[in-house]
């Protein structure tokens, strides 16, 4: 999914004005600080005992699981929808166990057949939607409908990739329904009661699903948030209102939302049932990841949710004790962790702990190859792709925190390879001036200047100084473009840039899920954000992306790779280590790769500030 790049690198500034600054800015962004700056520092006032207070940094998109897949949304939507299936809180490598579903798929022998058995005692909330608004219980039809309703062209989601070409028939009903009347008064037209050959619902409780090739990682696709079941009495009561009115299965509800400012959700009394894991890895039970196990689920009566558009408001929350975890911006960086990174020990003095999390996670910095110019001028790409300094970025920007990628897969995938360099996985400015000269623009002569779009805050600005200074030192000049998140998402999927700094975490844990984000057909309003065609990469993927995992399977990721590091069609950045603080009164905090904001497994200690 589409990464929010920089959620913790964002200062307000220095000096006593600054800090000022940060706690008038905290005052407006997160309610509890409105009494005033005196009452935000108290010690001795004691958070709720009921309620985990989080942060997003950024506005959602919508509340509608067809526009879910950017981090701050997901960890929203996932409070409230559940999907068939879930990755296993505590137990690696990461594989999916039954949410929605009475148990795993049963698939044919060719893998093109999955019977999927549903619970029977599940519920949606109790909502105006329904009559005398009780929530009805979930059935097979449910799914059929959400995954018809996923392919409605109407949405617009921008999850369509997931299930493009894989479902018998699903398709062609796509394509039926550029006919259909403008929603949102024909949200259920008669083309919804037509069959697919391929999502059938054998009964209430049964779902049947057939693919047009196999494809071994689908079980994942089924956990995803695009695929959350949605009730068609919701989306018919609210219209164009149900994108803010949330009505799902899960563990909460939505019960206020100021854009902004604020989310606050209370536990779903009609949840059903779900105990906290019972196994996991061998080391948790020595660092209390147990002691929760069988308990009841969710552990936490309430959410509370601030946003934050800087980071410097939100670390100053976490630090005064309104926050329950915090990542830790790069300018507070030495203010948290030691040289040898290990916990400063007056944090660890308060109770406040640090997690760790190699992600799944590859940045980049893309071309538009649809651009007249970087299109054609693959030796411009390799130049520019050279001339960056990637490791003095990792290090000024992230503290460090990551390592430079040399190709989309991050470790801990399968494909991975360590001792792997790309041709222009390096920082060598001499290299790139004969590049560049072989291009035809010898000192930067004849050059335009280059557009560079990234995400509004301060962070994100000095990332792309700092790639406009290294740029300059060829003679290519760059000129930087804020935009807000859904702006700087919209304009992704409408591919209006030149070059775009962006990043992408794992849906699911198969290297197809990072290849595909280079395969063709993938171009906007898809994933494939650099247009990059390719005929030869385009017939790898395909064969690659139906196998299992198999020395063949290595081979042609592998082949695909280096072509793709030859076309240049992303400068690679980095694979993040992802490093969280959390309070002393939270715990079962694991991080996980592949899901978003599992808090549902959270608990509070009493007692504890």
């Amino acid at each position: 999914m589409p990464v929010h790049l920089t959620p913790y690198q964002r200062p307000i500034g220095g000096g006593r004005k600054g800090r000022v600054a940060a706690l008038l800015a905290a005052a407006v962004c997160f309610p509890a600080l409105s009494m005033g700056i005196l009452a935000a520092c108290s010690p001795s006032e004691k958070p709720p005992a009921d309620t985990y207070r989080g942060a997003i940094t950024g506005n959602i998109k919508s509340f509608d699981p067809a526009h879910a897949g950017d981090e701050n949304t997901n960890t929203i939507q996932y409070q409230v929808y559940e999907a068939l299936y879930q990755y296993h809180y505590l137990s690696r490598p990461y594989d999916v166990e039954p949410l929605l579903a009475a148990a795993m798929p049963i698939v044919s022998d060719s893998g093109l057949t999955y019977t999927v058995a549903l619970r029977t005692d599940v519920y949606f909330q109790d909502d105006p939607c329904f009559p005398q608004g009780h929530g009805r219980k979930l059935s097979a039809h449910d799914f059929v409908y959400s995954l018809k309703r996923l392919a409605d062209v109407r949405t617009q989601t921008t999850g369509w990739w997931v299930l493009e070409g894989k479902i018998l028939g699903l398709d062609a009903w796509r394509q039926a329904s550029e006919s259909l009347p403008p929603l949102p008064d024909t949200a259920s037209p008669p083309l919804y009661a037509q069959p697919v050959a391929g999502l059938e619902a054998w009964d209430d409780s049964t779902v049947i699903i057939r693919l047009t090739h196999p494809y071994p990682y689908f079980k994942y696709l089924l956990a995803m948030p695009y695929l959350a079941l949605v009730a068609k009495e919701a989306v018919l009561h609210y219209g164009q209102e149900f994108l803010n009115h949330p009505v799902g299965t899960g563990p909460y509800r939505l019960t206020e939302w100021r854009r902004n400012l604020r989310l606050r959700f209370e536990r779903n009394e009609n949840f059903h049932s779900e105990t906290y894991p019972r196994e996991g890895e061998s080391g948790d039970s020595a660092v209390g990841l147990m002691r929760d196990a069988g308990r009841v689920l969710p552990l936490i009566a309430k959410l509370d949710f601030g946003i934050f558009e800087e980071s410097q408001p939100m670390w100053l929350n976490f630090l005064r004790g309104r926050l329950d975890r915090s990542g830790i911006p790069k300018d507070n960086y030495a203010e948290a962790v030691m040289p040898n990174k290990r916990l400063r020990q007056d944090l660890e003095a308060k109770g406040i702990d640090m997690v760790k999390l190699r992600e799944l996670y590859t940045g980049y910095i893309a071309f538009n190859l649809k651009d007249t110019l970087l299109g054609r001028a693959k030796a411009l790409r390799q130049a520019m792709a050279l001339a960056y300094d990637v490791e003095e970025s990792i290090e000024t920007f992230s503290n460090g925190r990551g390592i430079r990628a040399q190709s989309p897969i991050p470790p801990g995938l399968f494909g991975y390879d360590s001792a792997y360099v790309s041709p222009y996985g390096r920082f060598d400015l001499e290299a790139a001036e004969k590049k560049l000269a072989e291009a035809g623009y010898a000192g930067g002569k004849g050059l335009p200047d280059f557009e560079y779009l990234a995400v509004s805050g301060t962070g994100t600005r000095q990332l792309g100084e700092h790639f406009a200074q290294c740029m300059r030192r060829l003679g290519i000049r760059v000129n930087l473009v804020a935009a807000t998140w859904p702006e700087y998402l919209d304009r992704m999927k409408k591919g209006k840039f030149q070059i775009v700094r962006a990043a992408w975490g794992a849906d699911y844990p198969d290297p197809e899920n990072f290849l595909m984000l280079l395969y063709g057909p993938n171009e906007p309003p898809g994933e494939n954000n650099a247009s990059y065609h390719n005929p030869v990469y385009d017939s790898l993927y395909r064969r690659m992306a139906v196998m299992q995992d198999s020395p063949e399977r290595l081979a042609l990721v592998h082949r695909m790779r280096d072509i793709a590091a030859e076309d240049c069609p992303w400068i690679l950045v980095n694979h993040r280590l992802a490093e969280t603080l959390i309070q002393g009164r939270l715990r079962n905090v694991k991080l996980n790769a592949v899901m978003s904001a599992p808090i549902k497994y959270y608990g509070l200690e009493s007692g504890t500030p």
